[in-house]
């Protein structure tokens, strides 16, 4: 995408009542044989992850640990310094020590002009993370360092720092807006060409619990300007068993996260494949929701999601980093290419999170149409159609929904859309969150592979 458009613009969530019920579906079926699928396109994206002790030990560390075994990982051992931070959210200035890491430089396979950063980590109460980034453009010239998202799981306002993304940073040439790195002037043919990425762990000095985290990564991409997709050719039928949740049951509640629930597009949908994995909150940690409300836990995630700078629930990193709070779940945000691509995943049991914009006039059966949106692709029908769980639904029992194929590829897959007035307007180019276990199967691990994530 051209620009350098505030994701506010670009992902806000769907405010509509959504169409009628669906009928439920079948239990999960086999792909279909006989029905190949077209060649595949050209990869517009990568992303790239650190996640094993040879990653880890590849970097620069600076007072930091590397954890080995089955799930490695960085953690503080020592600290090198202590900074005064000044939280602007809650107006109160804490000293911390840190560590530091920064990973080698990495060539993108797709020079960019976009990249979005995420990690998975644990944060006792008062400890926090920083993810900067910094690259080189195509012309050899750097970049500063970027913010890319200050992080803590906790919202103790008297222990811990609020989460946040840090608006207002550029160079001339590129900026950060929210969770997106993005050159300001695509069609000048700059490009990202290489990165570093930094990852600062903090505590107060003299105690002891320190944050750790297991995956580091960043996804960079070139999604050329278009309003259309070519179509993929249907290879699955099949359908996986997530919950259905309604953001809408939600409205009016909790309006300091994001004005309620009709906002909520990105946690509720983080939250039914948490538990399609079978993890839930804890009675302790669901204790703060009024006990009237149904759903409890899409509140908590509304809660644990937010993002105190950009004023929402919508950061793609913080939805990945709060699945990943719970046990052995991993969460990465990056694209895909065609819904080929969610066949495999979905083949393979992994259900995905996708990120679009739409008119009413080009969703049939949606009932609304959004500026940015997140549903969940749970499976096609025998005509390839995308069974998905759409949040954005009247009640729990109508969040299952079927939409046309071809009609959900475009504006998911498009970067430029028109507006009901006929503006130009951006689309997320593929945008989507996977969250699976830390130890996938090897079916698993295959198809995360075929899309590009390891």
């Amino acid at each position: 995408m051209t620009g350098s458009t505030s994701r506010r613009t670009v992902l806000t969530a769907a405010v509509a009542v959504a169409a009628g019920a669906a009928a439920s579906g079948p239990a999960l079926a086999a792909p279909r044989t006989g029905r190949g699928h077209h060649a595949a396109p050209a990869r517009t994206a990568e992303y790239h992850g650190f996640t094993s002790a040879a990653d880890w030990r590849a970097g620069r560390a600076e007072g930091v640990r590397v954890l080995a075994g089955r799930r490695p990982g960085l953690t503080l051992a020592h600290a090198i310094g202590e900074r005064d931070y000044a939280d602007p959210h809650l107006g109160t200035t804490t000293r911390y020590e840190y560590a530091r890491w920064t990973s080698p430089r990495h060539r993108l396979t797709v020079p960019a002009t976009e990249v979005i950063a995420s990690w998975n980590a644990r944060t006792p109460t008062g400890t926090w993370i920083e993810v900067e980034l910094s690259g080189t453009y195509s012309d050899g010239a750097e970049t500063p360092w970027y913010v890319m998202g200050r992080w803590t799981a906790g919202d103790d306002p008297e222990r811990d720092i609020r989460r946040t993304s840090v608006d207002d940073q550029g160079d001339g040439r590129s900026s950060v807006w929210t969770d997106t790195f993005a050159i300001d002037d695509a069609a000048s043919g700059l490009r990202l060409a290489s990165y570093r990425l930094r990852l600062s762990l903090y505590r107060r000095p003299g105690t002891g619990p320190a944050p750790t985290v297991w995956r580091l990564g960043a996804m960079g991409s070139d999604v050329p300007d278009r309003y259309t997709v070519p179509a993929s050719t249907p290879g699955l039928t099949a359908e996986l068993p997530v919950p259905r949740y309604s953001q809408e049951i939600h409205a009016g509640q909790y309006p300091q996260y994001d004005n309620g629930g009709e906002a909520w597009c990105s946690p509720t949908s983080s939250q039914m494949i948490i538990e399609y994995w079978g993890r839930r909150p804890s009675a302790e940690q669901l204790a703060w929701v009024d006990p009237t409300y149904a759903d409890p836990q899409v509140c908590n995630a509304a809660r644990q999601t937010f993002d105190y700078q950009y004023d929402g629930c919508g950061n793609w990193p913080f939805n990945a980093a709060y699945a990943a709070t719970y046990p052995d779940l991993q969460g990465v945000v990056t694209r895909l290419g065609s819904l080929t691509d969610i066949e495999t995943l979905v083949a393979a049991g992994i259900p995905v999170i996708t990120s679009q914009s739409f008119l009413k006039t080009e969703l049939t059966g949606a009932g609304y149409g959004t500026s940015g949106h997140l549903m969940t692709v749970i499976g096609f029908t025998a005509d390839g159609d995308v069974i998905a769980n759409d949040p954005a639904s009247a009640d729990d029992a109508a969040v299952r929904r079927v939409y046309q194929r071809a009609e959900w590829e475009t504006i998911w897959l498009r970067t430029k859309r028109k507006t009901a007035t006929g503006a130009d307007a951006s689309g997320t180019g593929g945008v989507c969150y996977l969250y699976f276990p830390a130890e996938p199967s090897p079916r698993q691990r295959t198809a995360l592979a075929a899309v590009g994530v390891r």
